[in-house]
């Protein structure tokens, strides 16, 4: 039976559904505004027609998914059917890890079924029809078992360690909690490149030539080791370019992908791995990574609290208290909390952006980043005039047109 906190619940998960289709609405309008001087020779008219009706084909399914999505969780909360499963799935065992397994994979079930549609329909229809789309059937297929075995075995072993630890220490779980996240966090942030992605994608050294003596040169002027560079096959799943900065202290390593080589001239990637050697030079990764395991300590604390209240577990309709259902009920409660933690993190990632930006005008030549910008972003069709407000909530780097005026001060 519902009560007044799953009342609590539905209206937070309506007021973000709102909340979000006001900012999207508002968005979506600015499409209608004349392209900023600076970057009139981004777009052609039918070229710039074609990134509107991208973009209008991807709002429209994101929207029909979010209907959707929206209605079924409030369905589910109102008429308690969480408490009914985890009521039905007690009747098979009292175990606790067994009964969080169970649990999950039917959640999981069922939240893969309503994703999957619009997940088919974004790569195969969308993405293929505007010419993105590189992703074959068996590459999709494979994707979705790797990517379900490894969030099973790592989920899996993550769950089991928190229950361990809260009907161990029930008062202070949350520290032993804390703890192994923040040695996960750690771990993944030296090994992500080194161990995940290949169970995906094929990383290979940088080959010789033009473009790794022309970066061999950026890392001896910028004191940055450049001994890992490594090229990921991007374009085996999507057309679309990007490179990344990941590790830490000895494990520090630079993926490019093989688009973005393709689509940019050995200046322009040589601009771009300045703005990456700037995050490192910044110690943008080591901060964001503090901040990131400081958020999650009070967030743990915070639930450590709620679990305690009788309340939270009925909200959901479970007749008897439950580690997991604890954990939905808190993570719905504690949306609000999330939203502004979020926008924090989106600030201060958009600063680090325009302080690697900052850092690559002092090493290469900014109308080389500039060009770079340029044609990565005409390359995705992305929206050159998105709304301030839906920047400043959603975006974590800054607009095209915000980091073209930094640069050129």
């Amino acid at each position: 039976m519902a009560t007044s906190l799953t009342y609590i619940m539905i209206l937070l998960i309506i007021a973000d559904f709102i909340f979000d289709k006001i900012l999207d609405q508002k968005n979506h309008q600015r499409w209608q505004l004349p392209i900023p001087e600076v970057l009139k020779d981004l777009y052609k008219k039918d070229e710039y027609q074609k990134a509107y009706a991208y973009h209008l084909d991807k709002k429209r399914v994101s929207d029909i998914s979010s209907y959707i999505q929206t209605v079924f969780i409030v369905v589910v909360l109102y008429f308690c059917w969480l408490g009914k499963l985890q009521n039905w799935i007690s009747t098979f065992t009292e175990n606790p890890y067994y009964q969080a397994f169970l649990f999950f994979t039917i959640y999981g079930i069922v939240s893969f079924i309503i994703s999957l549609p619009f997940s088919l329909y974004n790569t195969f229809v969308i993405e293929e029809k505007y010419g993105f789309n590189k992703t074959t059937i068996k590459t999709f297929i494979s994707d979705l078992i790797k990517s379900t075995i490894v969030g099973a075995v790592i989920g899996g072993l993550l769950l089991s360690a928190i229950i361990a630890f809260y009907y161990w220490q029930p008062n202070y779980f949350w520290i032993y909690s804390w703890a192994l996240f923040a040695a996960f966090s750690i771990f993944m942030a030296m090994f992500y490149t080194s161990l995940l992605v290949p169970i995906f994608n094929k990383l290979t050294p940088l080959e010789e030539g033009e473009l790794k003596e022309a970066l061999n040169s950026l890392g001896q002027k910028t004191g940055f080791p450049l001994h890992e560079v490594y090229v990921i096959d991007g374009s085996k799943r999507s057309t679309k370019a990007n490179a990344y900065f990941s590790g830490l202290g000895s494990k520090k390593t630079i993926v490019l992908y093989d688009t973005l080589i393709q689509q940019l001239s050995t200046e322009e990637v040589v601009a771009v791995m300045a703005h990456e050697i700037g995050h490192y030079q910044n110690k943008h990764v080591t901060k964001s990574l503090i901040i990131g395991l400081l958020q999650m300590g009070v967030m743990l604390w915070v639930l450590s609290l709620c679990l305690k209240l009788p309340a939270i577990h009925e909200a959901l309709g479970t007749s008897q208290p439950a580690f997991h259902i604890g954990i939905i009920a808190f993570s719905l409660l504690y949306s609000p909390i999330e939203l502004l933690t979020g926008l924090g993190m989106n600030i201060l990632s958009r600063k680090n952006e325009y302080e690697a930006d900052s850092y690559a005008k002092e090493w290469s030549n900014k109308d080389d980043l500039i060009n770079g910008l340029k044609k990565l972003h005409k390359d995705t069709l992305s929206n050159i005039n998105p709304h301030p407000a839906y920047v400043f909530v959603h975006y974590s780097h800054p607009t095209l047109l915000q980091r073209i005026q930094s640069l050129q001060k």
